[in-house]
């Protein structure tokens, strides 16, 4: 009242925020010593100056790469690192050190805005950026989608397309007398996208045929993300708005929003004309695609999800789904191509499973007849995750068995690539598979066996921390420890990874890696996986290139800097 009198009306409104301002300010503060408090406990690397941080000293190039490996040598659990002198970033490098954080529910352990909220204009609520209770009711219905019974049919689709592939090499092999030089990478992205396309909306674009506006739009959307990413001017949403690659972004996601939403609209309105049993009874004798399962799917009061939730969640599984497996096929024939016995063991493999078949394919049944295939491909995943960190900014303290606190509101970016080289877990990280010396099947143990739930994080986006466990007598002779240890036990199921019900990467949850946050399609991704991998190993050797070296770069996956080139020279047709 005093100050009403003294101030007048407009100079007490402005006192009151004033002193609104400041006490936000004193809690601010106090909230951010106290956080610092706890970060004290955590190891800080050499920075640039208090101001500066450890601002630009992450780089996203294979030098980059190398200084996360020399970090996790000598910060074996994590260490701090300040990207300016108010935003600690936690990297956290060790099981011990990302299981409380994996373990965490969606609503204390939540993906940071930060790094995913450029995504959100393309993506929507889809899983991969919605959180709390709309995650969690979305998770419950789209975990059916993913159920091996649905997954059986994707395969010959996987199949056909990879003919499709092979189709083309064989034509440029023959035009270039014999063997030809390809980026692997740019046409096995083509491959996972029209696997994609078929999978979700049962729409064949010819895409690795021919021009397609849908696929054109969605690897420029990722292009434009990474970009941002790196320009600082661009990060304010008005101002990239006004830039030109603010407009190329608008409009690419008008393309791909027009596509998704066009065939959830016509089939919705196909269900609602036939009525629910019709429309079942018409697609009698074929299988159902991801817009039919969800457009079926109610929770437990009825309510089914609203065309715009399914539109966000077909257009997160084409992008979480092509680029992570395109990735992880293009290292593990890098991989192989340096590391000819090994490929030649995949390649007998293969062809003892395909020997004497009227049409060669691979079939569901098939996939739990390839260990050794399988223990190349999650070795390759190892060397080379397709995500090589994910982060969290957690809403509540978590403290680690240790005793250290990770402060409410601090990000942890968890370093799935960290994690796989680390030597604590892993002794000789760097070693490449199939190896520098092959596995002593005598009596001795395995010294490489990994000791945590969480030390192995496969394709995706979010990481899934896989049980590696032995099973007697599922191990070939001759395999050398890095690849046993690769070996991970799924109760015997083709379908290899059980890492969540699941989504097409990674995985938290319970201590086994089994959990409600594990990745959903991690399922469909290995068995793409084996599937391309089988067949291209049985119609090609493939071996480096080696006048084009390559150099790791990260960016939203793993990529070569000037592409993933190899030498593929097609085999007789009879192999």
């Amino acid at each position: 009242m005093v100050a009403a009198w003294v101030l007048g009306p407009l100079g007490a409104l402005l006192l009151a925020l004033l002193l609104g301002w400041l006490q936000g300010a004193v809690a601010a503060v106090t909230r951010f010593r106290a956080a610092c408090h706890h970060l004290h406990h955590f190891p800080r690397p050499p920075w640039r100056n208090w101001l500066l941080g450890h601002t630009g000293m992450g780089k996203n190039t294979e030098e980059g790469l190398q200084d996360v490996d020399q970090l996790v040598a000598r910060y074996r659990h994590g260490c701090l690192w300040w990207v300016s002198p108010w935003l600690p970033v936690l990297r956290l490098f060790h099981p011990d050190t990302l299981r409380p954080v994996l373990l965490a529910s969606a609503f204390i352990a939540p993906k940071d805005k930060l790094f995913y909220g450029f995504l959100k204009p393309w993506l929507g609520d889809g899983l991969l950026l919605s959180h709390g209770d709309k995650w969690a009711r979305h998770r419950r219905l789209l975990t059916p989608a993913f159920h091996f019974d649905i997954l059986k049919s994707y395969v010959s689709i996987f199949n056909s397309s990879t003919h499709i592939m092979h189709a083309k090499w064989r034509a440029a092999a023959e035009a270039a007398g014999g063997a030809v030089e390809l980026n692997v990478l740019e046409h096995l992205s083509l491959l996972t996208l029209d696997s994609l396309q078929k999978c979700i909306f049962s729409h064949d674009s010819r895409c690795q045929e021919q021009p397609s506006e849908y696929i054109k739009a969605i690897l420029e959307l990722s292009t434009l993300v990474v970009r941002r990413h790196h320009r600082l001017l661009h990060h304010p949403s008005w101002l990239y708005r006004l830039s030109a690659d603010g407009r190329r972004f608008a409009r690419a996601c008008a393309t791909v929003h027009n596509f998704t939403a066009n065939v959830v609209q016509r089939r919705r309105q196909a269900l609602n004309r036939l009525g629910h049993q019709a429309w079942l009874e018409s697609h009698q004798g074929r299988s159902m695609d991801f817009i039919d399962l969800l457009l079926l799917t109610k929770d437990e009061d009825g309510n089914t999800l609203s065309d715009e939730d399914i539109s966000a969640e077909a257009d997160t599984f084409m992008f979480e789904g092509h680029d992570t497996t395109a990735s992880g096929l293009a290292w593990l024939l890098y991989n192989l191509a340096h590391h000819p016995d090994y490929q030649e063991r995949c390649r007998q493999e293969a062809c003892e499973l395909l020997k004497g078949r009227d049409v060669v394919e691979v079939e569901w049944e098939d996939l739990s007849c390839l260990p050794f295939t399988t223990m190349c491909i999650k070795e390759s995943l190892r060397l080379h995750p397709p995500v090589t960190a994910v982060s969290r900014r957690c809403t509540e303290d978590i403290t680690m068995r240790d005793g250290r606190v990770i402060p409410k509101g601090v990000i942890c970016l968890m370093s799935i690539y960290g994690t796989h080289h680390n030597p604590d877990i892993w002794p000789e990280p760097q070693v490449q598979p199939p190896l520098a010396r092959l596995w002593d099947s005598g009596t001795s143990p395995s010294p490489v066996s990994p000791r945590h739930a969480s030390a192995l994080v496969t394709p995706g986006l979010q990481p899934a921390a896989v049980q590696p466990r032995e099973q007697p007598g599922t191990v070939p002779a001759g395999l050398h420890p890095l690849l046993r240890r690769a070996q991970v036990s799924h109760g015997g199921d083709a379908a290899v990874p059980v890492c969540h019900p699941p989504p097409g990467c990674p995985a938290h949850g319970d201590p086994g890696g089994r959990g409600g946050r594990n990745c959903i399609g991690q399922s469909f991704a290995m068995a793409e996986l084996r599937v391309v991998a089988a067949l291209t190993l049985a119609r090609f050797a493939v071996r480096p290139d080696e006048g084009r070296p390559v150099r790791r770069k990260t960016e939203l996956i793993l990529r070569a800097e000037d592409g993933l080139w190899l030498r593929l020279e097609p085999l007789p047709e009879e192999a």
